[in-house]
């Protein structure tokens, strides 16, 4: 669809998005019409209508209060996960100086907002995806960020050293993929969505290696699906964890959380 620059008012710009299914469609408009110069406008609102992640076209998600920079083809940060960042921040309070490892990091979100919050935090941040690490390393410009697979590019000195270790691994199961918003499923990298057949894989190898890179007394937390809990739980007593889950109903957000 094209349309006349001249006439693209915000009217307009609204009236597109809504029927291109946008559910935030004035809020949406407001941000289109302030990232570019009136000559970039009908490109962005294209763009948007097409389905393209309104956090790629800007550049930038707001997470936690904070302007997070997320480039193309890398996971845009859920609102949900804020209360899983939340929740790593109150344990990183808690310890006096802490190490904190932020792992499977996207675009770095979550490391962001507990080094924001805890300047005394000494943070790490990995991820596989070259994109992801490319960007967390522009969000995370004074803390060290590894890629690779989970903790195999990570030093050998950070083993046993870890006070809070958060996990935003994928977790939709292989099946639901195909389910899932196309702004999703077209745009981010299929290794941050999927986790395998019940959407565990990831985490249970995160949980099983876990208690070797973690302080005695350390945390774990992960974000999962609350129908994943029962597994989530096992797979933390099974290594060792005494776990605990706390959940956040306004953002529909659910964490687990183990001790070692």
């Amino acid at each position: 669809m094209m349309w006349q620059v001249s006439a693209l008012s915000e009217v307009d710009v609204v009236r597109v998005l809504r029927a291109a299914g946008c559910v935030f469609a004035e809020e949406e408009a407001a941000l289109l019409m302030a990232a570019g110069d009136v000559s970039e406008l009908a490109d962005l609102v294209r763009r948007r209508s097409d389905g393209e992640p309104l956090e790629h076209i800007l550049g930038w998600a707001e997470f936690c209060g904070l302007r997070i920079v997320v480039e193309d083809g890398v996971f845009v940060p859920r609102r949900r996960t804020e209360f899983l960042a939340q929740r790593a921040i109150a344990l990183a309070v808690a310890a006096a100086t802490p190490v904190v490892l932020d792992l499977c990091c996207g675009s770095g979100a979550i490391g962001k907002s507990i080094a924001t919050a805890v300047p005394t935090a000494q943070l790490y941040a990995a991820d596989i995806e070259p994109r992801a690490v490319h960007c967390a390393r522009r969000n995370l410009s004074e803390h060290q960020v590894f890629e690779g697979d989970l903790f195999d590019p990570l030093p050998a000195d950070l083993r046993g050293q870890v006070d809070v270790l958060v996990v935003n691994a994928p977790y939709v199961p292989t099946a639901a993929i195909a389910m899932m918003p196309p702004e999703a499923r077209d745009h981010e990298p299929l290794s941050a969505l999927d986790g395998g057949r019940d959407g565990l894989d990831v985490l249970r190898r995160v949980i099983a290696a876990a208690p070797a890179w973690l302080r005695a007394g350390g945390h774990l937390l992960f974000e999962v699906n609350e129908g994943q809990l029962p597994d989530a739980l096992a797979a933390l007593a099974a290594a060792g964890f005494a776990a605990r889950v706390e959940d956040d109903d306004d953002l529909g957000a659910t964490v687990a959380i183990g001790q070692r």
